[in-house]
């Protein structure tokens, strides 16, 4: 199996064309962040995971991690790894400084944990979780719980967990049964099962902090009655040190398609009298809380979508370039290389423009999120944030649909030997299957996109970026390049269809709403498709810039020419027919009930 090598003159062209990282040291938050700086951060990340983390994929997916009698236990060389990975820094990057992080903008971030999710995807849900129980502590915790639990959770001494699932409750939070008694000195018994509880026990680290949703005795009904509580494995002594066992236990870990050597773990709380808990934030407020933490996840889930599809790609790439077969159907040449091949070079086409469409969707909403953290203007701090938070369902929605198609085509890239597990083709697409599941499905994206994001400003939000696709497309039709004008073309003929579809779910929503819902997830691939467009569009400006300077690595900007021109043909079509399907609603199933099926 190929080893990973991170794209990082893909990853330092989007930060600083498309997400705006070059302009971020002007803000006095992130006035260490130079391009130097970047470059030294970006290849130690890549060293690190191609050099640790890379080699361990394999023996992550066959060894897998257990339960004995002492708990969970890792694969073999997870341990290790884990300490590399806090000693050097990665755990904390983006962290604030006040709570020892490096305070680091998360457009810098962002792309040394696409690295960490490519090389060995089971080993980055670890941090993944810790990233946003930290964002959750540092928004709703008391200072008291805030100077115990965070330092150590930043540095990665400790990791965190996000509890929401049930046995009976799905996605459905307000069916959550779990609940919690005071217990009148502040603290709380918490009692309750949870479900797929991502490195909910392990043996990396000597603590875990879970985040777990219960109810109060008197909260209400739904999801307005759930509270949010921290629940170490270890309670904390008041001089730091590490107390009694808590009565929180890992009593089952699931047997899954992929990511192996990810613990997945149902936890039970309270079965020997209670595990002990504290309240964060107000009481009832808990789902609120939970979904900073979950955003957090979101954007993380779809980078891993992404960064899946990148090492699926490279492998590929890698295979085409090695193995002959068949007869080149242009020259007449016997045992030519795989990717001689038309159709193989489609399928490489396709994997490398969307991959880098969705980073670019990927990279732009964090640099929103770092301007909304540094920018002490209220609206443009607002504006920054509703933009990001419009983005989030596309790029978790997009990405992790994108990984899967991308590993599949990667698997047929590699014929019957992507069939076999050996060549780690297949445990690509095994791993990336369920990030359309986890953090909230592809149909609960498309329903956050709709309801949550596009109508709660009557599509104020919306519009500015269709204001800006608008002037994209307009740059490239005004370009004196017949390339870069067919681009334009063809993504204001696309965001044509966006917008009319943004029109009749407006419409419809009241009077419609089987209709609407029925066109959620077709309307997400919309806008996936059209924002792909726009940032390869944006990319296409940029390195024709260059080239038309003199300046740079002509092959890249070409290349990158090249890759948005296909995106364009081959992709952008496509959002015509989504905007046919968003309007047909469900008109072909009116009038019929369950009998339909």
């Amino acid at each position: 199996m190929s080893e990973y090598n991170a794209p990082i003159k893909d990853m330092r062209f989007v930060m600083d064309e498309l997400a705006g990282f070059k302009e971020l040291s002007q803000f006095p938050a992130f006035e260490d962040a130079t391009p130097d700086l970047a470059d030294a951060v970006l290849e130690e990340a890549a060293k690190f995971t191609a050099g640790v983390l890379s080699p361990l994929n394999r023996i992550g997916d066959v060894e897998g991690a257990k339960l004995t009698p002492a708990g969970v236990t890792t694969a073999p060389g997870w341990k290790e790894a884990y300490k590399a990975f806090c000693e050097a820094g990665w755990n904390g990057l983006a962290a604030p400084a006040e709570f020892g992080g490096q305070g680091l903008p998360d457009t810098l971030g962002i792309a040394t944990r696409e690295m960490v999710c490519s090389a060995n995807l089971s080993f980055s849900l670890g941090p993944l979780l810790t990233t946003g129980a930290v964002a959750a502590l540092i928004t709703c915790a008391s200072d008291e719980l805030k100077a115990i639990y965070l330092e150590k959770m930043i540095s990665g001494e400790w990791t965190g967990t996000m509890n929401l699932t049930e046995p009976q409750a799905g996605s459905d939070l307000a069916l959550i049964r779990s609940r919690a008694e005071p217990n009148g000195d502040g603290s709380y018994k918490v009692f309750g099962q949870k479900i797929f509880i991502t490195y909910g026990d392990h043996d990396m680290t000597d603590n875990i902090v879970h985040l777990v949703l219960a109810r109060l005795p008197d909260a209400p009904a739904g999801v307005k009655g759930i509270s949010m509580f921290l629940v170490p494995k270890f309670l904390v002594n008041a001089d730091g040190s590490l107390g009694e066992r808590n009565d929180a236990y890992c009593v089952s870990l699931e047997h899954k398609l992929g990511i192996h050597a990810s613990p997945t773990c149902v936890m039970a709380y309270g079965d020997n009298g209670g595990a002990i808990g504290y309240l964060l934030g107000q009481p009832n407020r808990g789902l609120e809380y939970m979904f900073i933490m979950m955003n957090e996840a979101r954007l993380g889930v779809g980078l891993q979508g992404i960064a899946i599809a990148e090492r699926s790609y490279q492998q590929a790439l890698e295979y085409a370039r090695e193995r002959k077969q068949g007869r080149d159907a242009l020259t007449g040449e016997a045992l030519v290389t795989l990717v001689k091949h038309p159709d193989i070079r489609r399928m490489l086409m396709l994997m490398k423009c969307r991959i880098e469409a969705c980073r670019a969707m990927a990279y732009y909403t964090s640099g929103l999120l770092d301007r909304a953290h540094a920018l002490t203007d209220p609206e443009e701090k607002k504006r920054n944030l509703f933009l990001a938070e419009f983005m989030i369902p596309i790029v978790k929605g997009g990405g992790t649909e994108m990984g899967i198609d991308v590993t599949s085509l990667g698997i047929q890239i590699w014929g019957g030997m992507g069939f076999i597990e050996e060549t780690g083709a297949a445990q690509h697409w095994r791993d990336s299957r369920i990030t359309t599941i986890y953090e909230g499905t592809t149909g609960i994206q498309a329903n956050d996109l709709l309801f949550r994001k596009l109508m709660r400003d009557q599509g104020a939000t919306a519009k500015v970026v269709f204001g800006e696709v608008h002037a994209t497309a307009k740059a490239l039709g005004a370009s004196s390049k017949p390339e870069l004008q067919i681009i334009g073309q063809r993504l204001g003929v696309a965001l044509k269809a966006w917008t009319e579809a943004t029109e009749w779910l407006a419409t419809n929503a009241k009077t419609g709403l089987s209709g609407v819902l029925t066109a959620a997830v077709p309307y997400m691939h919309l806008a996936v498709t059209v924002c792909g467009g726009w940032f390869m569009g944006k990319a296409a400006l940029a390195a024709s810039g260059y080239l038309d300077q003199g300046e740079g690595d002509t092959v890249f900007y070409k290349a990158k020419i090249a890759t948005a021109c296909f995106y364009a043909d081959q992709i952008l079509p496509q959002a015509t027919a989504y905007g046919e399907t968003v309007r047909a609603g469900d008109r072909a199933l009116l009038g019929m009930g369950d009998e339909l099926f």
